[in-house]
Parts: C-alpha cells; sequence; structure tokens
C-alpha cells in the first residue's frame, strides 16, 4: 500500500465517517477524513441529531411538560420560552460534542484534512481547501469511503426564506419562536419537530400524503402517538397531497399559505418543509469513478457496503434507510473492517429505532404488521407506565411497552414502548432477542425497583395470562 498517501480516506466527518476512520486506524493503517465543513462530526452534530434532541430536552425541561401530570396542565418552568432559550443549551452541547470528535480522531492518530474533495479516479480525490488550510492538491488512497451525508431536500418550487418557509436543517438559525406552524411531511423529522414545537404550545398542522403516521413502526404505538399529538392541539391532515406553499401578507401580518390538492388551505404563521433528505453527491465528481447517484443523491452498495467500484464504500445517510446515526456508526465499522480484511459481525435486523417524538417511542424485532403477514403465531404482552411505581413517580401515566411473542415457543419476537426513556428501555428487549430469549426471561429476572424496567415482567405475566397460562 506505500504506492498511495494513505491506506484510507474517508470523506465526511459524521457518525459513519468518523467509525470508519478509527477503526481503520485500530488496525494500524494510516488514515485520514476529508471534511469541507469548519467544523467537525457532519449535520449529526451540527444541524441534525445531536442539536433536534437538545433542543428537545430543553423544551421538555423549559415547558414543564414532565411535570404537568402531578402540578397540573398549566405548570412550566419558564414563560415566554424563546429561541435564546432553546438555543443557549444546544449550543453548550454542540461544542462539547465537536470537541469530543476531534480529541478521539487526533488520539487515534487520523489525520484531520479540512477541504472538499472530488474524486479524480477510484484512488484520487482532489482537494479544494477550505481558507487557512494547505497541503497536496491531489492524495491517493488504496480504499476510499464516502460519508457524506445529506442535507434537508429543498423543492425548487418552494420560496424557502430559512424564517417562514424553512426546513429541518434551519431550525437553529430561527430568529423568533412561530405562533402558528405548518409541518409538510410527516416522516421521522417531521414528526419529532411537529410534537416539539407543540410541546412549547405553538398550533401545528401536520400533513403527509399516506394515511398513516410511520409506517414501519407498530400501529398500535403510532395510534396512541397520534393521540398525544392531538392531545397537544396538533391537527393531523393525513392522505393530503400539497399542491403549493406561498408566502401572503394581509391586514393581520405575514403569513404562509399552503394549497392542498384536495381544494383545502392552510394558513400559518411559518411552514417547515420536510420531505425527506438528498445525499451530498453533488460536488464529489463521481462520474470520474466510475460512480452515480440516483435522483436523491444516494449510492447503491452491496451487503459490505461497498460500491459498483470495489475500492470504494459507501455508508451513513447517503445509501437510505434507515438513515439513523447509530446504523450509520456500524455501517463505517464494517466497511473500514471489510476492506481490510477483518471479519466482523453484526445483525441488521436487531438494530433498534429511537424516535424522538414527544412521547418518545423505540422498537426492536418484528411488529405486528409484520408478523401476520408473514403468518407466525404470535402473542402480545403489554404493561401501562401507569402501573408501575417509576411511571409515577416521574409523572408518565400515558407509557406503553408492548412485547411481541411466538405463542407457541414463547419465544420474543419484537419490543415496542412508547413513554418516557423508550429509547433507553428498548435495550434489555434487544438483549433478550439477541440470545433467542424467551417471555420466561422477564418473568425469572428481578429488576430494580422502582424502575421502568419492572414494564418487562408485568408485559411478560400479561402475555401469559393472555395464552390462558
Amino acid at each position: 500500500m506505500d504506492e498511495y498517501d494513505y491506506d484510507l480516506l474517508v470523506i465526511g466527518s459524521g457518525p459513519a465517517g468518523q467509525r470508519a476512520a478509527i477503526q481503520a486506524a485500530k488496525l494500524h493503517k494510516r488514515v485520514a477524513i476529508v471534511e469541507r465543513k469548519a467544523s467537525l462530526g457532519g449535520v449529526s452534530v451540527n444541524s441534525g441529531t445531536i442539536p433536534s434532541k437538545t433542543l428537545r430536552e430543553a423544551v421538555l425541561h423549559l415547558s414543564g411538560y414532565r411535570e404537568r401530570g402531578v402540578y397540573g396542565a398549566s405548570y412550566a418552568v419558564k414563560a415566554n420560552i424563546t429561541m435564546g432559550d432553546l438555543l443557549f443549551r444546544t449550543a453548550h452541547v454542540i461544542r462539547h460534542e465537536i470537541d469530543v470528535i476531534r480529541h478521539q480522531l487526533t488520539r487515534n492518530g487520523v489525520e484531520l484534512i479540512g477541504a472538499e474533495a472530488s474524486f479524480v479516479d477510484a484512488h484520487t480525490l482532489r482537494l479544494n481547501f477550505l481558507a487557512g488550510a494547505h497541503g497536496q492538491d491531489k492524495i491517493t488512497a488504496k480504499f476510499i469511503v464516502v460519508a457524506t451525508g445529506t442535507t434537508a431536500t429543498r423543492d425548487t418550487h418552494i420560496p424557502f426564506d430559512g424564517q417562514r418557509i424553512f426546513v429541518s436543517d434551519d431550525v437553529l438559525t430561527l430568529e423568533h419562536l412561530p405562533r402558528t406552524l405548518t409541518v409538510v411531511g410527516a416522516g421521522v423529522i417531521g414528526c419529532e419537530y411537529a410534537s416539539i414545537f407543540a410541546t412549547l404550545g405553538i398550533r401545528v398542522t401536520l400533513i403527509d400524503m399516506r394515511k398513516r403516521l410511520l409506517p414501519f413502526v407498530d400501529g398500535e404505538i403510532v395510534e396512541a402517538l397520534a393521540y398525544h399529538l392531538r392531545e397537544n392541539r396538533v391537527t393531523l391532515r393525513l392522505g393530503e397531497e400539497v399542491s403549493g406553499i406561498e408566502p401572503t401578507e394581509d391586514a393581520t401580518g405575514k403569513h404562509v399559505r399552503i394549497l392542498l390538492a384536495s381544494g383545502k388551505q392552510v394558513l400559518s404563521e411559518s411552514a417547515m418543509h420536510s420531505v425527506g433528505r438528498t445525499g451530498n453527491t453533488q460536488n464529489l465528481n463521481l462520474a470520474a469513478a466510475c460512480l452515480a447517484a440516483d435522483e436523491r443523491g444516494r449510492i447503491k452498495v452491496n451487503e459490505h457496503y461497498q460500491t459498483s467500484v470495489p475500492n470504494i464504500y459507501a455508508v451513513g445517510d447517503l445509501i437510505g434507510f434507515p438513515s439513523l446515526a447509530s446504523t450509520s456508526m456500524e455501517q463505517g465499522r464494517l466497511a473500514a473492517s471489510h476492506a481490510f480484511g477483518v471479519t466482523t459481525k453484526s445483525v441488521p435486523e436487531l438494530f433498534p429505532y429511537g424516535i424522538y417524538t414527544i412521547p418518545e417511542i423505540s422498537m426492536v424485532g418484528m411488529t405486528e404488521e409484520e408478523l401476520t403477514e408473514e403468518g407466525v403465531p404470535y402473542e402480545v404482552g403489554k404493561a401501562q407506565y401507569r402501573e408501575i411505581a417509576r411511571g409515577q413517580i416521574i409523572g408518565d401515566s400515558s407509557g406503553l411497552l408492548k412485547l411481541v411473542f411466538h405463542r407457541e415457543l414463547r419465544e420474543l419476537l419484537g419490543v415496542h414502548i412508547i413513554g418516557e426513556q423508550a429509547a433507553e428501555l428498548v435495550h434489555i428487549g434487544q438483549a433478550v432477542l439477541a440470545f433467542g430469549g424467551t417471555l420466561d426471561y422477564f418473568i425469572d429476572t428481578v429488576f430494580n425497583y422502582p424502575t421502568l424496567a419492572e414494564c418487562y415482567k408485568n408485559a411478560a405475566f400479561d402475555g401469559i395470562n393472555r395464552l390462558g397460562g
């Protein structure tokens, strides 16, 4: 490999790129990350995962949402919450995460190159350096990992201004919180922001062409989410197609009019367009490496995350679903391991999903709909947070944990949760799924008291009762 400048070059410093670089560095390879932005971490740290979840936490705290079950619906830690209040906490976390990432990469010997990269051929990148940076204008590598991430898709027919009409990537730059908001697109990001803004008391309308929210999530959990959204005064317009979005102004002020194909109109102070994300491939000159992206900028890969050019890998949101930071990290690790012939093991079907709506949703394994389609005999066991002492202590009386298991073998097949700490709680079920455990594991296990983990035991007993045993 001495004929190349590096053994592995990674384009992009998001979660996928970080893990690919560190995995290769652990194998004592010469590794560099090329990052075109002044800050490390990609969308995940700077405008996506970390900021949105920190913003959510700030909203939950300042609005007093978690304590309303105890102190009443009018309870709030702070009145008249502003964007400045929310961004104070967000900015602190972003700075810390960037510092942690830089420290991890440098202590593992990963070289950081501040430049925009484009392909010259399958082993060569041309670098356009950021202001103040310098070095070779062309570098070579035995293997290249493309981890450039995505940006929010922008319809060219919509007059985005970043304030009245904006996408999720613009949220951190909003100057004011709107009094009313329309969210177009009820995917994960759309649902998350709709619930976050609604918790602040903003009147939200959520529009989507599909008849139900989040079709890959268990139906009962989605119904519970829809109920909570409506309880928070969110208007759901499902099965509706948006035909236009236009700014308007009258005697009452500036507004945004959303035109629906059905003839309806929705008027709000602001609108957030959230209809998917597009891969950051437009400046990579993929054709020079004999590669191509689809109409959404995504690159096709095989089970090892190799592209059609064997020495070039693609990982993270760039390759499409599930587009989670956690799965992107794993993809980066697996890609680097495969490149250098290291045997690895991963179980994609046991990847957990965390959806940070309010309330939180998490799941792992199969849904009732999938099992029904496959003809698997199953039963469910449920536990309500209100039945658990910890649920009363933290003020969440509406949470639900559901176990899906094989009716004859009692083998656990899926775990679905909506409620406080769902994304943490799901990992217990994930571990049991991984070793092929049955419902009896939860019956025989002693959980700390009082904890939400007790929901697993209650749900297991409920499941056994449904079997008549």
